[in-house]
């Protein structure tokens, strides 16, 4: 069974690439759902992982892009 698009990722380690990503997305204010469906991985693992990291993650009601 394939997993939906949205979790392709769940379980799998963060690679230096993903960790940038995660990075990247979230200084351009991204939401943490929407940076969960561009990395493959649930909005939980963004969150624990970005707080691992030390990387601030937008509130979800803030408006996202930088508006």
């Amino acid at each position: 069974m394939e997993l939906p698009q949205s979790i392709r990722n769940a379980g799998e380690p963060w690679t230096d690439r993903d960790l940038a990503r995660l990075e990247e997305l979230a200084a351009e204010n991204i939401p943490p759902s929407v940076i969960g469906l561009r990395l493959g991985r649930p909005e939980e693992a963004i969150q624990y992982k970005a707080t691992q990291a030390g990387i601030t993650l937008s509130p979800d009601n803030r408006p996202p892009y930088g508006l």
